[in-house]
C-alpha cells in the first residue's frame, strides 16, 4: 500500500457527506486489541472482544457524553482526542469536519495494554471518513490511524480484526492479516494503570546487534508455531522475547506469579499485553474458558477475562 504521505488527496471543502441528512446517527463499534504477544514488538497484534462503541450525529457544536464511568474524566467537547483524531483526518483531505454530538461507551480498561488509544483513533478516522464523504480505504484509514498512533499493530486488528502483521518503513505502511491463526485468548487485568510512555521509559535506546538478531529470529518462529499450531514452540517463543519484556517485567511484578499459574492452568504461552501491566494467556482453541476458570480461582485482586479473537474489526453504520 501507498504510505501517509500520497492518499490524501486534496478536494473541495464541505461540511456534510452527500446523502449523509441532519438527525442521522452513525454508530461505530471498534474491538480492543493486544499487541506484541512476546517477540512481536510493534509488530504482532490481535483484535478482542472487547469494543468502544461510538454514536454520533451532526450538532451545533462539539459536545461528547460518556457513557461508561472510566471516561467521564476526558474532555466533553472538541478537546477530545476521538474529536482531535476526526478533525485532523479531515484537514488531511483538505474537508472541515462537522460539528458531532458524540455519546462514547467503552468495555476496553484504559492504561492496560489493549489498545484504548488505538481504538480511539481508529473511531476518530472513521468519523471523520462518514460525515466528510472521504472514502477511505481500510488501508487509507490505516495509514492515518499509523501515523497518529505511531506503529500499526493495535490499529491495524482493531480496523481488519484477527491477528495481524504490521510494519512501516518510512512512511510505507503494510498489515497481513493471519486467517488461519486460531487460539483462545485470557485476559488477566490488575485494577492498577500503567501508562505506555512509562512503560516504553524503560526501554533501552539500542540493542546488540547480536541480540537483535537473535529476537527477531524469536519472533519469527513465533508466527511460524501459531501458523503450524505447534503450541509448545509458540509457547517457548513467547518467553524468549529479547526486545521488551525483560525491561518491563519489573513494573509488572505479579506477571511471573501469572505465567506459572496460566501454564499450570493449560495455557501453552503467557506474555505482556502490549505495554503491559495487562497479561495476555493463550490456550489452544476450545480451551479458554477452562484456564480462565482455573485462573479464577489461583489469581487474587486480578480481574480474569476469558475471550474471543475479533474477526471483523471496526464496522461502521447509519440509522
Amino acid at each position: 500500500m501507498k504510505g501517509v504521505g500520497e492518499p490524501f488527496a486534496a478536494g473541495s471543502e464541505k461540511r456534510l457527506a452527500a446523502g449523509i441528512a441532519r438527525g442521522q446517527v452513525l454508530t461505530i463499534k471498534v474491538p480492543a486489541s493486544s499487541a506484541n504477544l512476546g517477540p512481536g514488538f510493534d509488530s504482532l497484534g490481535v483484535a478482542l472482544n472487547l469494543y468502544m462503541e461510538v454514536q454520533a450525529e451532526q450538532s451545533d457544536k462539539w459536545k461528547v457524553t460518556p457513557l461508561s464511568d472510566s471516561l467521564t474524566s476526558f474532555p466533553d467537547d472538541e478537546k477530545n482526542f476521538i474529536c482531535q483524531i476526526a478533525v485532523k483526518t479531515a484537514e488531511m483531505y483538505k474537508q472541515v469536519m462537522p460539528s458531532l454530538h458524540i455519546t462514547v461507551k467503552s468495555e476496553i480498561p484504559l492504561a492496560r495494554g489493549l489498545g484504548s488509544s488505538a481504538a480511539a483513533i481508529v473511531a476518530g478516522v472513521e468519523l471523520a471518513n462518514e460525515f466528510c464523504g472521504l472514502q477511505m480505504t481500510r488501508y487509507k484509514k490505516l495509514a492515518a490511524a499509523t501515523m497518529f498512533e505511531g506503529h500499526p499493530d493495535n490499529a491495524g486488528a482493531s480496523l481488519f480484526g484477527g491477528v495481524v502483521v504490521g510494519s512501516q518503513i518510512g512512511n510505507e505502511v503494510d498489515l497481513t492479516v493471519l486467517d488461519q491463526i486460531h487460539f483462545d485468548p485470557i485476559l488477566i487485568v490488575p485494577n492498577k494503570e500503567l501508562l505506555t510512555e512509562t512503560s516504553r521509559d524503560v526501554l533501552p535506546a539500542v540493542v546488540d546487534f547480536q541480540r537483535s538478531v537473535q529476537a527477531s529470529a524469536v519472533a519469527n518462529q513465533l508466527l511460524a508455531a501459531l501458523m503450524t499450531q505447534n503450541w509448545p514452540l509458540a509457547g517457548k517463543m513467547m518467553a524468549a522475547d529479547l526486545f521488551h519484556q525483560p525491561y518491563r517485567k519489573a513494573l509488572v511484578p505479579f506477571f511471573e506469579n501469572v505465567e506459572e499459574k496460566a501454564i499450570l492452568s493449560g495455557a501453552f504461552g503467557v506474555a505482556l499485553s502490549g505495554a503491559g501491566p495487562s497479561i495476555m494467556c493463550l490456550a489452544e482453541p476450545g480451551k479458554g474458558e477452562s484456564v480462565a476458570e482455573k485462573l479464577r480461582q489461583h489469581l487474587i485482586g486480578l480481574e480474569v477475562f476469558s475471550l474471543q479473537i475479533d474477526t471483523e474489526g471496526c464496522r461502521s453504520s447509519f440509522r
